[in-house]
């Protein structure tokens, strides 16, 4: 998203009733400039410079996190910046439903559900590029996902205008959202929609999803002031949720499913956000291991780790183990973000201080395992 300040800005007129219906120029060019993938030079130096230099980490595993529509060869500037000093590394993209390459590899997060849990999870596969020329189903199987999951979008906007006003009204009362919180939400979701309907033939296909909301809505800051836009942004956050709640689970793919064909061509399966996911930990997927570290996933990382020593250990025969991976859940396009603006903006590539963490590393130790040994067996596993 780019930085807008929207002309003739007033920070105390909150006067919704002088507020156009329609969308306006300046509406317009907000849609145009977050939706846009072009960077301007300005933005091309916020990604090659990163906020964070770690001289001293010589080992970088990063397999969980998603370019968006940065450029590779920025994304790789950001990254040497980042570590002057690497000297053993395994970087994997994992885009949402959408296969990218990095280098050597290519990888993607899927979102699919465990029918056995009728839960929603998701799956990052791995995989050396030569696995490319046998990926035409799973790419197949990512369209459709991609396609439903964009989906969401526009059941969240319907919500948001009151075409489902039980769903909107029903949020409303748990939320206690203030009329004009409401209504400002309202107005502008119906603006959005006229917005991506007069564009639906340019858009950028990574435009269609549900942050485009907040975007749109952060954008118009300056003009309504930061207090107003942070009620409706908490608002539009808890309808969000309750969109994800319902949205049905049956069009996506089973994760069994989407493992069977990852393994048919020789790629790599993690488990990302087991703290969400729970029941999958139970579920004995064919996988290499699970994260049990990422910026929104810290509560459970001691357990988590014990977890997979405990079935290492209990395993027989030549089974592989269980790995232990951290996500630092990095997306770029945060970077073009103001600071302040967004939770995720300090997050960066390869960047999961819990790997130093002491009391981390002691269970680290005791499983047998550490960012080198990992890197070397899952790259390994990889070439196989």
């Amino acid at each position: 998203m780019k930085n807008i300040k929207p002309a003739g800005l007033c920070p105390q007129a909150a006067d919704l009733d002088s507020v156009p219906e329609a969308p306006t120029e300046e509406d317009e060019r907000i849609f145009l400039a977050i939706t846009s993938t072009t960077l301007t030079p300005e933005e091309e130096r916020r990604i090659t410079t990163p906020d964070t230099v770690a001289a001293r980490q010589a080992n970088v595993l990063a397999v969980h996190w998603h370019p968006e529509h940065i450029p590779m060869q920025l994304i790789e500037r950001r990254i040497n910046a980042s570590f002057p000093n690497k000297s053993l590394e395994l970087i994997i993209p994992t885009q949402h439903n959408e296969i990218t390459t990095f280098g050597g590899y290519s990888g993607v997060e899927v979102d699919c559900y465990s029918a056995g849990f009728n839960q929603k999870v998701q799956l990052l596969l791995h995989f050396e590029n030569r696995r490319l020329e046998r990926s035409g189903v799973l790419r197949s199987m990512l369209t459709h996902t991609f396609r439903y999951r964009a989906s969401q979008l526009f059941e969240f906007l319907s919500v948001l205008t009151g075409k489902d006003e039980e769903r909107l009204q029903a949020v409303a009362a748990f939320t206690g959202a203030a009329e004009e919180t409401i209504r400002f939400a309202r107005l502008h979701a119906r603006k959005l929609e006229v917005l991506l309907e007069r564009h639906q033939d340019g858009l950028p296909v990574g435009a269609i999803k549900n942050k485009l909301v907040r975007n749109f809505l952060d954008a118009m800051r300056p003009r309504y002031g930061d207090r107003l836009v942070a009620r409706v942004q908490a608002f539009v956050q808890a309808v969000k949720i309750r969109v994800k709640e319902d949205f049905p689970l049956l069009y996506f793919y089973r994760a069994s499913e989407v493992i069977e064909e990852a393994r048919g061509m020789g790629a790599g399966v993690v488990i990302p956000h087991p703290e969400q996911f729970w029941p999958i930990l139970m579920a004995e997927y064919d996988v290499d291991g699970y994260e049990v570290w990422n910026p929104q996933s810290q509560r459970y990382t001691d357990f988590l780790i014990e977890v997979l020593a405990r079935k290492n250990r209990k395993a027989r025969g030549e089974a592989r183990r269980l790995l232990v991976f951290m996500g630092d859940d990095t997306h770029l396009s945060e970077k073009l973000l103001n600071k302040g603006q967004n939770g995720k903006l300090p997050r960066e590539v390869g960047l999961q201080p819990a790997w130093d963490d002491l009391s981390v590393r002691k269970r680290l130790l005791a499983a047998g395992m550490d960012r080198a040994s990992v890197i070397n067996e899952y790259t390994a596993r990889l070439a196989s």
